[in-house]
This record gives C-alpha cells, sequence and structure tokens, in this order.
C-alpha cells in the first residue's frame, strides 16, 4: 500500500485534528419510533436500512446525491459499513443516532452510506485513500471528499466527541483551506490511482515449483507453530493459503506444510472461533489461541472454510474434520439458507445489543439442562463457574477425548454420544434466545464460494444432498442474478437484483460452475462458464497489462478504476479468474485462455515470490504451470458412479472430466464405447493405455506422480 508522505498532506492533516480511535464503548441500540426517515429507507441493503431512521439525512450512492454536493459545493461524507459490524453499530448509536450530532452533519455535509459488501468497488476507493492517510483501516469507514469525490481526510471508528470536532475542522478547513483541502484531495487520488497498477511483462519466465522453496521458507517464520495460524493476534482463518499449503505438501511433500495446516485446522475446530454448539466459523479470533470470537457470522469465510476441511479430510482422513464439515452445513442450511436456494450473506456479532450474547453460556444453564452429564460436558468444553469470557462462557474444546472417557469410564463412542446429545440440548435452547440480526441480501460472489464449498464437500464426504444443494444455488444463481447474456448482476433481496455485477462475482461464479461440471459432468455448467468468461474478456479487460479491472466498462465511473491483485480472506478477483481461464482454456482447448492465465501469471510472479502468503491462490495456479494438471477422462454409462472412488482423495493435480454418453468435449470426443465404462489418463496431450476401473487408472495416477516427485527432487 502506497503512502502518502506529502509535506502539504501531512501538514493539512494536522490542521483538521489528530484522533486516537481506540475503542471502548459498548453498543446499547434502543428501539426508535421512527422519528425519522431518510433516503435510506427506498433500499434493499439491510446495512443501509439500519440507518434509514436515523436523524442524519443519509443518502445513497448515486447520482441524486453527488449532483447535490457539486450544487451546494459542501464537502462529501462516505460512511461505509456493513450489516454485521459491530463497530459500525455502535457509532451509529452514540452519533448518528444523536439529535445534536446530526444536526452538524446535515448542515455542512451531503452525507452518503455504502453497504461495503453491495459496492467493494466504493469501499476500495476510500478505504485505499484511509490507509494511505493514516497507516491503518477497518470498518467503520469515514472518509471526507471534496464533490466531485476526492478523499482528502478520514478514519474508521470516533468517539462521539472527536466526531464533532472532526467535523467541526472539516468544515472550518473547506471554508478557509479550500486550496490546500484540494492539493490533498488531488494528490490521494493519483495515489489511489498508481496504487497496485502492474505492468505487462513481456519476458517469459519458467514456472518451477523450486522456486517458491525460497518463498516457502520465508513464510514459515511467522508461522504460529504452537498455536496455528500465524503468528500474531488479531488471527483470521486464511483458507486460501492454507489450501495453497496443501498444494506445496502435494508437490514437496515438505512435512511441515502439511504439520502447519493440520495444526491450524484443529486449534480453529477446538477454538471459540469455532460455534461448538450450533456448527460454522467467526470471522476472526481477537487473540492469539483461536478463543475469543468476533462473533459475526460472513457467508464467504463458512464457504472457503467448507471446502478446506474437505481438501483436508481427502488428504488426511481425520474424522473430525468430517464431523465440523457436517456441522457447518447444518449450520448454512438452518440460518443462512433463502428458500430458493441461495444464501444470505451474515449474522451479526451482536443480539440485545451485547457482542457474542446469543453464544456464551453460565455454567448453571449448562447444568439445568444437562443435569447428571453436565460435569462431562462442562469439562470438554472448558465451561467453569467464573466463564472464560466478560460476557460468560465460550465454549473451546478443553480436554482430550480419550483422557475423559478414561476419567469417566465409558468408550470415545459413548462420550462422543453424550457431547452430541449435549450439543443438541444446548442449541434446543439457544433457539430461545434473541436472535443477532440477519444480513438476508444474497451477493453472487459470496453464493458461489457457498456453491463450490458444498460441491467440495459432496466430492469429500459422498452425501448426494450437499451436491443437490449446490445445483440449486447454481439454479438461483441462473434464475435470479443472471441478466441478459451471460450478464449478471452482484444482490438479490425480495425478488429485486439492481446492481451490476463485479469481477469477483464472475470469477467465482465461474470457478464454482466449473467444479460442479466435474463433479455432475454435466456440460452446461462448463458452458455457461465459458460464456461468463467471454463477458469478462470483453467488459472488464485492461488493454495494457492483460490483466482485469474490478468494475465493468459498463459502470459508473469513479475516481480511479481498481484492480484485486492480494489474495487475503478471499482471494483476488484477479488470481480467481487467471485460475477460471486457465481451467476453462484447458477443459475446452482454449489455448488463448490459457496463454492469458500465463501472462496474468507473469505479471505477478516477481509478487508472488516475494510475498506466497498473500499471492497463495497465484500459487495454487502456479503449480498447474509449473506441473500441467493430469486429465484424467472417464466415459460410459457408469461414469458418474465409477468416479466417485477419483474424487474422495486429495488430487489438486487432476482435471476429470467425463460424460455418460457420446460427447464433443475436446477431451472426450471419439472415447464413448457402449456397454463399457472406460479411464484414460493423459498429460501434456499424451495418454496411457485405457483401462475400465478406477482402481487401475489410480495405479497410473501414482506412478506419474512419483515420477513428478523424483523430477522436482533433481
Amino acid at each position: 500500500m502506497k503512502t502518502v508522505r506529502n509535506a502539504n498532506v501531512l501538514a493539512f492533516l494536522a490542521i483538521v485534528l489528530m484522533i486516537n480511535s481506540t475503542v471502548f464503548a459498548q453498543n446499547h441500540k434502543e428501539n426508535m419510533n421512527h422519528k425519522h426517515t431518510n433516503n435510506l429507507a427506498k433500499e434493499n441493503s439491510p446495512y443501509l436500512l439500519q440507518h434509514a431512521h436515523n436523524p442524519v439525512n443519509w443518502y445513497p450512492w448515486g447520482e441524486e446525491a453527488l449532483a447535490k454536493a457539486k450544487k451546494e459545493n459542501k464537502v462529501i461524507l462516505v460512511s461505509i459499513g456493513y450489516a454485521a459490524c459491530h463497530w459500525c453499530h455502535v457509532m451509529e448509536h452514540e452519533s448518528f443516532e444523536n439529535e445534536e450530532i446530526a444536526k452538524i452533519m446535515n448542515e455542512f455535509f451531503v452525507c452518503i452510506k455504502v453497504d461495503r459488501e453491495e459496492r467493494p468497488d466504493i469501499d476500495q476507493i476510500y478505504m485505499d485513500a484511509v490507509q494511505m492517510m493514516t497507516g491503518s483501516g477497518g470498518w467503520p469507514l469515514n472518509c471526507f471528499a471534496m464533490p466531485d469525490g476526492k478523499p482528502f481526510f478520514g478514519g474508521t471508528y470516533f468517539r462521539p466527541n472527536d466526531w464533532v470536532k472532526v467535523l467541526q475542522g472539516i468544515q472550518n478547513a473547506w471554508l478557509t483551506e479550500s486550496e490546500k483541502v484540494k492539493s490533498v484531495g488531488d494528490q490521494i487520488a493519483n495515489g489511489i490511482r498508481e496504487n497496485e497498477i502492474i505492468t505487462l511483462k513481456a519476458e517469459t519466465s519458467d514456472f518451477t515449483v523450486a522456486d517458491l522453496e525460497k518463498a516457502y521458507r520465508q513464510w514459515k517464520q511467522d508461522f504460529d507453530t504452537r498455536e496455528g495460524g500465524n503468528n500474531r493476534a488479531p488471527k483470521f482463518p486464511l483458507p486460501n493459503s492454507l489450501q495453497f499449503l496443501l498444494r506445496y505438501y502435494h508437490q514437496t511433500k515438505d512435512q511441515s506444510a502439511l504439520d502447519h495446516v493440520t495444526l491450524t485446522l484443529d486449534k480453529m475446530a477446538m477454538g471459540g472461533i469455532y460455534d461448538q454448539v450450533g456448527g460454522g466459523f467467526s470471522r476472526y479470533s481477537v487473540d492469539a489461541i483461536w478463543k475469543v470470537p468476533h462473533f459475526e457470522k460472513m457467508l464467504y469465510d463458512n464457504g472457503q472454510l467448507i471446502s478446506l476441511y474437505a481438501e483436508a479430510y481427502q488428504l488426511t482422513k481425520i474424522p473430525e474434520y468430517k464431523q465440523l464439515i457436517e456441522q457447518s452445513i447444518d449450520f448454512v442450511e438452518r440460518e443462512m439458507t433463502l428458500p430458493e436456494g441461495g444464501f444470505y450473506s451474515s449474522l451479526d456479532a451482536d443480539s440485545e445489543g451485547v457482542e457474542g450474547k446469543f453464544y456464551v453460556w453460565e455454567k448453571a444453564e449448562v447444568e439445568a439442562l444437562l443435569k447428571e452429564e453436565s460435569d462431562l460436558f462442562c469439562e470438554y468444553y472448558g465451561i467453569t463457574d467464573h466463564a472464560n469470557w466478560e460476557e460468560g462462557n465460550i465454549l473451546m474444546i478443553s480436554a482430550d477425548k480419550n483422557r475423559l472417557a478414561k476419567k469417566y469410564k465409558i468408550s470415545e463412542k459413548e462420550l462422543d454420544e453424550k457431547l452430541e446429545k449435549g450439543r443438541a440440548a444446548l442449541l434446543n435452547k439457544r433457539a430461545d434466545r434473541i436472535r443477532p440480526g440477519l444480513d438476508d441480501k444474497a451477493l453472487t460472489s459470496w453464493n458461489a464460494l457457498m456453491l463450490k464449498g458444498y460441491v467440495d464437500a459432496y466430492k469429500a464426504l459422498g452425501n448426494e444432498k450437499y451436491l443437490a444443494a449446490a445445483i440449486k444455488n447454481a439454479d438461483f444463481i441462473q434464475k435470479y442474478l443472471w441478466k441478459g447474456e451471460a450478464h449478471l448482476h452482484r444482490n438479490y433481496k425480495n425478488g429485486n437484483s439492481k446492481i451490476n455485477a463485479f469481477l469477483d462475482d464472475y470469477s467465482f461464479t465461474i470457478e464454482a460452475f466449473v467444479a460442479l461440471y466435474q463433479a455432475t459432468f454435466d456440460e452446461q455448467w462448463l458452458r455457461k462458464a465459458n460464456q461468463l468468461i467471454e463477458h469478462v474478456l470483453v467488459h472488464f479487460t485492461d488493454d495494457k497489462s492483460g490483466m482485469f479491472f474490478y468494475t465493468s466498462d459498463k459502470d459508473e465511473a469513479l475516481i480511479a478504476r481498481k484492480m484485486e491483485l492480494i489474495d487475503n480472506v478471499i482471494p483476488s478477483s484477479n488470481s480467481s479468474i487467471a485460475k477460471s481461464l486457465f481451467l476453462v482454456g484447458t477443459y475446452l482447448e482454449k489455448t488463448r485462455y490459457v496463454k492469458r492465465a500465463e501472462q496474468m501469471l507473469l505479471n505477478v510472479k516477481s509478487r508472488l515470490e516475494k510475498s506466497v502468503a498473500y499471492h497463495s491462490n497465484w500459487g495454487q495456479l502456479y503449480f498447474w504451470f509449473a506441473n500441467p494438471p493430469i486429465e484424467i477422462v472417464v466415459v460410459g454409462e457408469d461414469a458418474s458412479k465409477q468416479k466417485e472412488q477419483i474424487e474422495k482423495l486429495f488430487l489438486p493435480n487432476v482435471l476429470i472430466s467425463g460424460s455418460n454418453t457420446e460427447s464433443n468435449l475436446p477431451l472426450l470426443q471419439n472415447r464413448y464405447v457402449n456397454g463399457q465404462t472406460t479411464f484414460y489418463l493423459c498429460k501434456n496431450k499424451t495418454c496411457k493405455l485405457p483401462v475400465t476401473n478406477a482402481n487401475d487408472v489410480l495405479k497410473q495416477l501414482s506412478e506419474i506422480n512419483a515420477q513428478l516427485s523424483v523430477n522436482n527432487d533433481q
């Protein structure tokens, strides 16, 4: 991230105010009788609707608000958050519901509220600005911009008194230092445009696994070898980076990579970040031991984590991973699924104005529910009279099963049954509590991540119900979010869908549709994936670099047109679309797609080798170019059933395709034989002799992988 260091900028920021935004307040949100109604009342976003009855005269982002700012020559306040954001609720209650503060905001500013989940393009612009000015960012994000939208000052959470000082300081600066304000705005706008600019790499380069070893060794120094994850707090699950490590282990047989993955997955599964009663993960842990979560539950986390645990189960067959997948999917089905087959976005961290209240327990409650079984349950989950957190006991696995079973003189099977019975009792009782708020919009990209999670869970566990749910979600995307020929929308709620899709909506949907083809051999999903790629090539391409913009050329122009390159909690849209180009290009033998993916990888290769942890999705693509995938083709009347033995294994270097009938797909042409299921294993357009059962093709695969391992060692 480029940071502004110009003396004029720093001088101006000093004129405005230096704010310490450390937060200790609690949210005690009161019921309001709708004394006020503003311009957000007609919106669909749950986050915007939360602010629809503030005394602040909020506008949604749009021409009306922007034109008003220009006409009245007023500073724009862009305030950005999301429905599940705890500190967004705090600032709303403390400042935006305060009539005296609202009066200042309404008099001096055009106030715009943005749901960052619906409009990540706007969030990217103003988050970049705040990070340049302050060195950090977060939500709520409050950024002040000139009437033309160029930001010049911002921050995150402000206490009410500090917020008033900021408002007054900004207005005074606008009236008395307008030229200095404009100069700062221009500099920051230029910095935003330059940030993450990438150039076309004309020279070619080899991709070798050995080139990633140095990057891995650097990253390894950051591993927490006791608690898993990175050696810091707070701790975020980073599913994509752990998926990279699984592939790194597969390619190199470096046991330390697999050990770090399993340690991290074990510790997360045992910790408070995982809902031990109801399944599903919170967004992050505030500490280094996965104990105290920030209790909001996001769809994108859970979709990716289901995929991650499914892959880890394929590789290790650790039974606890299977249980976690099943519990997490139960949570998604119970609490995050629309009747139409889509998925909701998130659950709030708060209930009754208190963070985590829905999820924590007093020991007396558990004893009353479980009676004579409570001692065992409380010991296993660390429930004590004094509680392990300020609001109550956060359930964490705190005892070894084998030791506990011996102590209570029961088998481990009986212990599991008692624990399951106890969890069910607590889940049933918890249903009577006041629930956290639900963000009931559906986002295309997040739905696609969850769709893929279901497909990956189906592959690993063989549960047909998971595949049916994935197909239902794909149908939901087509019915409610696919607008016109290969044109997606981003959001859906109550029959409405109005925001043009961004690059991640396309790329994650393409990846999900390819995964659905692999699981079903239904070629419509490949065809639809290809249609979406063609749309992206026309409307998102940057001709100068070969990369892709986050926004379509059909979208309104902001002060910068951004690209996503860094893989973080969610993979970057550029790395995702590059992988999609490789996959669809391979399946359909579209060389230009594969060449485009290769060019994109070349563009970021130096960045990847310096910081693989934050280019982990690019790293997965890197492996495909370093060791081109093996293709397994299954054709015949029993093809779909026969492939199940293969897809239960962790095979990241295998692309599977097949058909129950004749097919015109390039990989399948002229391979169907009536009355027989046949397997073909091919690499670099050379195929082994066909075989007629899965065991034989897996034997061929093992021989090829053994040879690749020898080559890598050399």
